[in-house]
């Protein structure tokens, strides 16, 4: 493997994480002809096949699971020597991985701007999913801090709970319940619902209200997205449960039901793998967004939720 580079490493490490040339290419920024050539290149360095295609899957052969392993193992001590350097220059240089929840992008970017003014040598990569994808990433150990709504109970983490997310039932304006107060949450059963889909955090926490209080609500709509379902429901296509921060900049455009057991009472939670050091970057970030989390609770005024909530009810 004289002539293997780092970059082809790379190129197979992302493939063979995902199965698929075309998500390695997707997540590199590359063509997908041209991720097959780094990998064509590589198996020739190496001698043997790496990849096998059995019907429409890809599966790594015996040398590519080797290959696979000890890449993770390098691309781990790099990291572990970018850590290092980073300490030994302090703040003024490094790097900070982040992956967050859908929901979480109504907040994170704003006070993301803050951190990059004050630490302008940083660079910042920002991964936005959705829970099942957040969990696929820490255990893959791909990122240094994890935000998300919903703690995972099969991992061994260390979270810190840093922000209150309410989830809340949206409704058209003017809908017939937006004057109503204690609404029955039976009720809700008889109008049409808007869920985000399967493997969203929000998603769970409503429906495991919903399995408690036998609730069985009409889905009309499964949306990947609180951006297509609060347009859904300015669209009048039905109500949904979303967090309160979706509110900001467009709440005048929307009823907020006051529904029996809502709000759903959540945080968000900064976590990262127990055991996992975290570099001076990452932990310089995790002890700004405790602070900043401070601010945005204080300035709660300014997002104006009491009031919106008020004029709807």
């Amino acid at each position: 493997m004289n002539q293997a580079t780092l970059h082809q490493l790379k190129v197979f490490e992302a493939a063979a994480r995902h199965s698929s040339f075309t998500r390695a290419a997707e997540e590199l920024f590359l063509t997908q002809p041209t991720v097959s050539m780094q990998i064509k290149q590589l198996t020739k360095s190496v001698g043997l096949p790496l990849f096998e295609q059995v019907g429409k899957r890809l599966y790594l052969t015996e040398a590519g699971r080797e290959l696979f392993a000890t890449c993770r193992q390098i691309f781990d001590n790099i990291a572990q020597f970018e850590m290092k350097v980073a300490d030994l220059k302090g703040l003024k240089q490094g790097q900070l991985r982040l992956a967050a929840i859908t929901t979480a992008k109504y907040f994170v970017p704003r006070l993301l701007g803050k951190f990059c003014e004050l630490y302008p040598g940083i660079d910042i990569s920002l991964q936005v999913t959705n829970h099942e994808q957040i969990l696929e990433r820490m255990s893959q150990n791909l990122d240094d801090l994890y935000i998300m709504s919903q703690i995972p109970d099969n991992m061994d983490i260390t979270c810190q709970p840093f922000l209150e997310n309410p989830l809340i039932v949206f409704a058209p304006l003017n809908h017939p319940l937006s004057q109503e107060k204690n609404i029955p949450i039976q009720r809700l059963a008889e109008e049409p619902f808007i869920m985000r889909e399967p493997g969203s955090g929000t998603r769970r926490a409503v429906q495991s209200l919903f399995d408690e209080q036998g609730v069985k609500v009409k889905v009309k709509l499964e949306l990947g997205s609180n951006e297509a379902i609060k347009q859904a429901i300015v669209g009048g296509l039905g109500i949904s449960v979303l967090s309160r921060h979706t509110l900001l900049l467009d709440a005048s455009q929307f009823s907020i039901l006051d529904v029996q057991h809502f709000p759903i009472h959540r945080n968000w939670y900064m976590v990262y793998p127990s055991g996992k050091q975290l570099s001076i970057v990452a932990r310089a970030y995790y002890d700004y967004l405790l602070a900043a989390a401070k601010n945005i609770v204080e300035q709660n005024a300014t997002y104006n939720y009491s009031a919106v909530e008020a004029a709807h009810r």
